[in-house]
């Protein structure tokens, strides 16, 4: 749960046409606490791994750039 009190659910999805499988990564952004609704995405897996590598590579930033603790 985020501190906003998002959910954020990951999941594998596939679905089963006849003639070719579908596969995708889904993005469940939740409510947050105040009953704001959320957002969902279905991604490819070269575009769910496109957005793991910005995660990662923004959450390096915002830790170089946060404050020391005391």
């Amino acid at each position: 749960m985020t501190t906003c009190g998002r959910r954020i659910a990951v999941r594998y999805l596939r679905l089963a046409p006849a003639d070719r499988p579908i596969t995708r990564v889904t993005l469940d952004m939740g409510r947050d606490q105040g009953d704001e609704p959320g957002a969902w995405a279905a991604l490819t897996p070269d575009e769910a791994r496109d957005l793991a590598r910005l995660l990662l590579l923004h959450a390096g930033l915002a830790e170089r750039a946060a404050p020391p603790h005391s």
